[in-house]
């Protein structure tokens, strides 16, 4: 028994192409140039469709501003809507209680059924009054002041700069000349130079001398810790061992003298 197919596919003769479906039409990768013509992107577009954004209607501009608003009172952009009070809790309480309820829902029942408003103070009043705006007012920014274009032209803004800082310099001057005078003892009466150290007159004063630091070593070493052998009969025996290890070390080879005598050089 052979099987049948479906393809839910139509498919559609366009001359040297071959056969396509609807959907290549749309597919940008299908699509191939066609001469002396855009290339296709595929997108299709409803009937009518308007490419852009709309222009929309925009009321109180600048140029209602200088001549002038029209329409009533309501068209103004500071018009004042006037807002509803305030519901006044403490009052509905005070009157729920009065009435005998003391539960919830009868408090919520009766909010319901019953409304009071908080009656609006001095400073509200004086918010909810009407703005007066001056005949003479005009709206916009102030117009900026013109360049002055001498100055410009004679650079009196360069010179003033550069004399603020000949005197930021001065200034600078000044304050260190006046602090190496407190600092340095004077050399002369009549002279009040500071005396400064060259490299040749620190070298000629005498230094005291600093014994060198030890090497580190392990604490329990610099403590308690003692050789276990000794080799040596005294402590003048040992020194000079070490003076004639020195010595002899001369003529040996090596860079701590253990090696072999070195031939004598003429």
């Amino acid at each position: 028994m052979a099987a049948s197919f479906e393809t839910p596919f139509t498919y559609t003769a366009t001359g040297d192409l071959g056969c396509q479906r609807d959907t290549m039409l749309n597919n940008e990768l299908l699509l191939r140039d066609q001469l002396g013509r855009p290339k296709r992107r595929g997108y299709l577009s409803a009937d009518g469709f308007t490419f852009g954004r709309p222009n929309e209607k925009r009321d109180n501009s600048a140029g209602d501003a200088l001549r002038g608003w029209s329409g009533t009172t309501s068209s103004l952009p500071f018009h004042h809507q006037e807002k509803k009070a305030e519901r006044d809790f403490m009052s509905l309480n005070r009157a729920a209680v009065q009435a005998g309820l003391v539960t919830a829902p009868e408090h919520y029942e009766f909010r319901a059924t019953h409304d009071v408003r908080r009656r609006a103070s001095g400073e509200e009043k004086k918010r909810t009054r009407v703005r007066r705006i001056p005949p003479t007012m005009v709206f916009g920014i102030s117009t900026r002041p013109s360049t002055p274009i001498f100055d410009l032209l004679e650079h009196k803004y360069q010179d003033r700069w550069q004399q603020q800082r000949r005197q930021q310099e001065l200034a600078k001057k000044q304050e260190d000349t006046k602090r190496r005078s407190h600092t340095a003892p004077p050399l002369r009466k009549q002279h009040s130079r500071a005396v400064y150290s060259t490299r040749a007159s620190l070298l000629k004063t005498y230094q005291n001398p600093v014994d060198p630091a030890p090497l580190w070593q392990m604490p329990r070493f610099t403590r308690n810790a003692r050789p276990h052998l000794q080799t040596f009969r005294s402590a003048r025996d040992r020194g000079e061992a070490f003076t004639h290890f020195e010595h002899d070390g001369i003529s040996r080879e090596g860079n701590l003298g253990h090696g072999v005598y070195e031939t004598a050089k003429s």
